[in-house]
C-alpha cells in the first residue's frame, strides 16, 4: 500500500505583501472595468484583464525568464490565484494556458515551441483549449479514437473532440490522439499535438448549454494536416504527459473556491450573531475550507519540489468539488430565498438569488471538469494499493 502525503509547505517570504498587492490591483480593476465578481474560475472571459495581469507578471509566474516567465515559486503563484478567485476576478481567458498548457510545453515541448508560445501566454495574449474528451468516451481517456497518421510532410489528424471549453476563442489546442497500438494497458500509442485553431482547418461548432451559454464546443478534425514539429515531446508519450497535466488541473485553489462568493454571502447575511443552526453550518463549512486549503497548499508545495502528486491532487479535487456543492446547498437551505436565473444586483454586489441561481445551474459541471469523482476515486484506490 503506497498511501499519500500532504506535508505542509513553508511559505516564502514576502507573500503577505504580494497578497496585498493583488487585492489592490483587483479592487482598482473592478472599479474601472465594472466586471461582475464570481469565484468560479470559468465564469467570465476578459482578454483585457488577462493582458493587465500579464503586465504585472502574474501569468507564467514560475517559468524561466527566457520564456517570458518570472521565476517565482509555485507557492507565490498559489497566493495570486487564491486572491484572484476569492475576489471573483475574470480569469477564464488565460486560465488553461497558464495552469497546464504552458507548463506542458515547458516540460515536454521543443525549444521552438517554447520560444514561440510561452512569452505570449505570459503576456496574457495567447489562450488554449484542451483536446482530450471525445464523443461516447466519458472520462475514459484511454478510449481516444482521434487518430494522427504520419505523412510525408507531418501528420494527418481525423476525429472529434467535445466539451472543448472556449475553443472558439482560443488560439491553440493541445489534442490527445492515437498514433499507435493501445497495448495491454490501453495507455500506449497516445501522443499529443499542438493545434493552431486559427489556421489548421479544424471545424469548431458551438455546444450551447441549458443555461443558454456558449462555452463548450465540438471540434472536428477531417483530414487536418499539420507539420511534423507540432508533435509534443516523443511519439507515444501522450499518456504520461496527460497524467502530469491533470495533476496540475486537479489540485489548485479553483477546486475549493468556486462557490466561495456564496460562502462569503452566507457569512454576511448571518451577521455577527447568527442563530445557532446557522452558526453551526458556517463553522462546519469554514473548517472544511481550512482543511482543504491546507491540502491544496501541500500539493502546490510538492509541485514546487518537482513532484507529480497524482493521488493527492485527485483527493483534493474529489473532496473540493463536493465541498463546493455543499456550500451552495447549505446556503439554499439556510436562507429564505429562491434562486433566480439572469442578472441581479450590481457588479460589486450581485443579488444573492442570482448568484445562487447561476451556481446551481453550473454545479453539475464542477464534478465533471478535471475528471469525474468516479475516475478520481479509481486513481485514489490504485494509489492506496486497494485496486
Amino acid at each position: 500500500m503506497t498511501g499519500f502525503d500532504f506535508p505542509p509547505p513553508a511559505m516564502p517570504p514576502g507573500v503577505d505583501g504580494l497578497r496585498a498587492e493583488v487585492r489592490e490591483f483587483v479592487a482598482d480593476s473592478q472599479a474601472a472595468e465594472g466586471w461582475r465578481a464570481d469565484s468560479d474560475f470559468g465564469s467570465d472571459w476578459s482578454a483585457s484583464f488577462s493582458r493587465a495581469l500579464g503586465a504585472r507578471g502574474w501569468i507564467g509566474m514560475t517559468w524561466p525568464r527566457q520564456y517570458g516567465g518570472h521565476e517565482r515559486s509555485a507557492l507565490e503563484r498559489y497566493v495570486v490565484i487564491e486572491e484572484l478567485l476569492a475576489a471573483g476576478a475574470p480569469v477564464y481567458a488565460h486560465w488553461v494556458a497558464d495552469r497546464q498548457s504552458g507548463p506542458l510545453l515547458l516540460r515536454f515541448g521543443s525549444e521552438a515551441q517554447r520560444r514561440a508560445i510561452l512569452p505570449r501566454i505570459a503576456a496574457g495574449a495567447c489562450y488554449f483549449a484542451i483536446g482530450m474528451s471525445e464523443p461516447d468516451s466519458g472520462s475514459d481517456l484511454a478510449s481516444v479514437r482521434t487518430r494522427a497518421v504520419r505523412t510525408g510532410e507531418g501528420w494527418r489528424i481525423d476525429g472529434t473532440k467535445v466539451w472543448t471549453s472556449n475553443a472558439h476563442r482560443s488560439h491553440y489546442m493541445i489534442a490527445l490522439c492515437r498514433t499507435g497500438p493501445a497495448g495491454d494497458s490501453r495507455h500506449e500509442g497516445l501522443s499529443q499535438f499542438l493545434i493552431d485553431l486559427e489556421g489548421d482547418g479544424v471545424r469548431v461548432s458551438p455546444i450551447v448549454n441549458l443555461a443558454g451559454k456558449h462555452d463548450f464546443n465540438e471540434c472536428v478534425f477531417e483530414d487536418v494536416t499539420i507539420p511534423a514539429d507540432r508533435l509534443i515531446g516523443e511519439e507515444g508519450d501522450g499518456w504520461r504527459q496527460v497524467t502530469g497535466e491533470l495533476a496540475l488541473e486537479r489540485s489548485g485553489p479553483e477546486r475549493i473556491l468556486s462557490t466561495f462568493h456564496l460562502l462569503a454571502a452566507l457569512v454576511h447575511a448571518a451577521g455577527p450573531e447568527p442563530e445557532p443552526r446557522l452558526a453551526e453550518a458556517i463553522g462546519r463549512l469554514t473548517a472544511e475550507l481550512y482543511a482543504l486549503r491546507a491540502m491544496s497548499l501541500a500539493v502546490a508545495g510538492q509541485l514546487e519540489r518537482g513532484a507529480l502528486p497524482e493521488v493527492e491532487a485527485a483527493i483534493v479535487k474529489d473532496m473540493g468539488t463536493r465541498f463546493e456543492a455543499e456550500v451552495a446547498e447549505t446556503l439554499r437551505r439556510a436562507l429564505p430565498l429562491e434562486p433566480v436565473s439572469g442578472d441581479g444586483g450590481t457588479a460589486n454586489a450581485p443579488s444573492l438569488e442570482a448568484a445562487l441561481g447561476a451556481t446551481l445551474l453550473g454545479l453539475p459541471s464542477f464534478t465533471l471538469r478535471g475528471g469525474t469523482n468516479e475516475i478520481l476515486r479509481s486513481i485514489i484506490a490504485r494509489g492506496l494499493g486497494v485496486r
